[in-house]
């Protein structure tokens, strides 16, 4: 299992519909997620600021391929359609990434 983090800022405008739309993810979108082998997703929000910090646990053993499989999922493709308007990505982000991925420099169970 790996664990992962990822960072993205959330325009303000934007901070009531991204919370009214996880508050009824699709479950298609869910399903996909599984379908992934990504388990314990969790999305944390800090306001002021509008920094959205996810994280999740990889179960699989090639997360480049199931990130292609979610990628090309119809379903996933609209809700990121839907998603993605609200936010807001970082500028020093590597090429390919929408939320930039954090480095677990700490972990204790």
């Amino acid at each position: 299992m790996q664990r992962m983090g990822m960072v993205i800022g959330l325009e303000a405008e934007k901070v009531s519909e991204y919370k009214h739309l996880h508050t009824d993810v699709w479950q298609g979108v869910l399903s996909k997620i599984t379908e992934c082998n990504i388990r314990n997703y969790s999305i944390f929000l800090k306001e002021p600021e509008n920094l959205l910090f996810g994280y999740w646990e990889y179960h699989g053993t090639d997360f480049a391929a199931d990130a292609a499989l979610m990628a090309a999922d119809p379903e996933t493709q609209r809700w990121w359609d839907v998603c993605m308007p609200c936010q807001k990505p970082f500028e020093i982000r590597k090429d390919g990434e929408w939320w930039a991925m954090m480095e677990e420099v700490f972990h204790l169970d």
